[in-house]
This record gives structure tokens, C-alpha cells and sequence, in this order.
């Protein structure tokens, strides 16, 4: 019998959200292609070190699972195909789960938006993940697909410093909700998460200080949260949810309470 294998983008940090859906994935047996850039945690500020990525794969091959890797520039249009041949080259078969995690998110507003800066937005946050989407359900071939989306946000409250990221991250929701239809004929479920704002590396003292208060639940969302989350829209028994939003935020206040 097949095994089910997940393709999950932008897993370069080992306290990103990334790492910790690849943690999880491997807790039930299911093999693993990540994808990372390197040269996007280096603009972004937010590198490790050189090993992380070796060390989040022999962590993960602890659990007797098969993972292999790839660094990749999704900004190439051509990227997506070659993920999805280099899955066959590694394992034989094709993917039945796409999480499409990777993401750019560079701080910009609308007097200091530019050309360069939304397109390359763009290119990872509506064209790659569009790509990637539709180059896995062309491969797909086993008897259930998932593909889960990670988007943001943008509809719970105003994020004008971020005016690149919410405009392009939020066609995660629409490719969401238009494809949920014509996906399901295929018995491939498509659904996204909102996980809030999230503890994966890029919060200061400050800053988690500042949004505790608006967690009734008393600490800010860890990317175990959003994990363990996708292990359950990943299995067979979440069959049924599809071409939905999940706003996955431990009840997170838009504004001070």
C-alpha cells in the first residue's frame, strides 16, 4: 500500500511554523518533502544557523520516516514542476498533501509600497502557491488528497503595515473557497488556516508583552498550535471539511481588551 506523503513549503527555521507541521506529519507516519530559501531568512532577518535544515531532518527521520529536501526559490515560475519531479525521483510516487506554508511577509505601508517589493510578495504568496497547487492535483493519483493553505489574518481586523503581505496572502482564502468544488470531484479537500499571530521566531519581549493582552487565553499562539491542526485536516477522518477558512487564534482580540 502507497504511503501518503506531504509536501510542505518554507521549512528553514526550526522554530517556524514549517517545522513544527513536518514535526507533527511525522508523528503519523507520513513521509516528507520539505522545501526552504535560505536567502529569504537572510533578507528577512530571521536566519538560523547553516544546519539547521540537517537538523530538522534527522529529527524528523527519528520518527522511521522517510524525508528528503530541497532548497528552492519559488520566485521561479519553473519551481513548482521541478518539486514535483524531484518527488517522484526521490520516492517513486506522487504527494497527496500540499501544505503551502512558505510565505513573504516584509513590512511595507502605503506611502512606503513598492513595485519590487509587491511583486515579490507576488511571486511566493499568490503565484507559487497557485503553481504548487495546481502542478500536485495534475501528479495526483491516490485515493484522498489534502491541500491546506496557511494564510493570515487579513479579515479580522486592518493590517496597514503590511499592505504588501495582506494584499497578496490574502488569495489564499478565494483560491480556498473557488477550488473547493471542482477539488472535491477528486476527492481532494482544500482548506486554510489562520493561526494568528504566532511565537515562531520573529516576536521580541516586547512585542509578546504588548499582544498577551489580547489572548484571553493568557499567551501568544505557538506554531504547535497551527500544527497540530493540520495533522487533523490531513488524516481521513476530516474528509468532509473542505474549502474552508479556519481563524485558529485562541480567541486573539483585534483590538486591546
Amino acid at each position: 500500500m502507497q504511503r501518503n506523503l506531504a509536501i510542505v513549503t518554507g521549512v528553514s527555521r526550526s522554530r517556524g511554523i514549517g517545522a513544527a507541521i513536518c514535526r507533527e506529519l511525522a508523528k503519523n507516519e507520513i513521509d516528507i518533502i520539505f522545501t526552504y530559501w535560505n536567502a529569504y531568512d537572510e533578507l528577512s532577518g530571521l536566519a538560523e544557523n547553516k544546519n539547521t535544515v540537517n537538523t530538522i531532518q534527522q529529527e524528523l527521520k527519528s520518527n522511521d520516516i522517510c524525508v528528503a529536501t530541497i532548497e528552492l526559490d519559488l520566485t521561479n515560475p519553473l519551481s513548482s514542476d521541478a518539486l514535483f519531479n524531484f518527488a517522484k525521483e526521490q520516492f517513486g510516487y506522487s504527494p497527496n498533501i500540499l501544505i503551502n506554508n512558505a510565505a513573504v511577509s516584509l513590512d511595507d505601508n502605503i506611502e512606503s509600497i513598492t513595485a519590487n517589493n509587491l511583486d515579490l510578495h507576488y511571486k511566493i504568496n499568490v503565484r507559487a502557491t497557485t503553481l504548487l497547487s495546481s502542478s500536485f492535483v495534475k501528479q495526483f493519483n491516490a485515493s484522498y488528497g489534502r491541500i491546506i493553505n496557511i494564510t493570515t489574518g487579513w479579515k479580522q481586523g486592518q493590517m496597514p503595515n503590511e499592505l504588501s503581505y495582506v494584499l497578496t496572502k490574502s488569495t489564499m482564502d478565494t483560491l480556498t473557497y473557488t477550488l473547493a468544488s471542482t477539488l472535491a470531484e477528486k476527492n481532494i479537500t482544500i482548506n486554510a488556516i489562520n493561526p494568528g499571530p504566532t511565537d515562531s521566531g520573529w516576536m521580541s519581549e516586547d512585542t509578546k508583552s504588548y499582544l498577551i493582552n489580547r489572548f484571553p487565553i493568557g499567551r501568544v499562539g505557538q506554531p504547535t498550535d497551527v500544527a497540530k491542526l493540520v495533522s487533523f485536516l490531513t488524516g481521513p477522518d476530516s474528509g468532509w471539511i473542505t474549502g474552508q477558512v479556519i481563524h485558529s487564534e485562541g480567541g486573539f482580540r483585534n483590538e486591546d481588551g
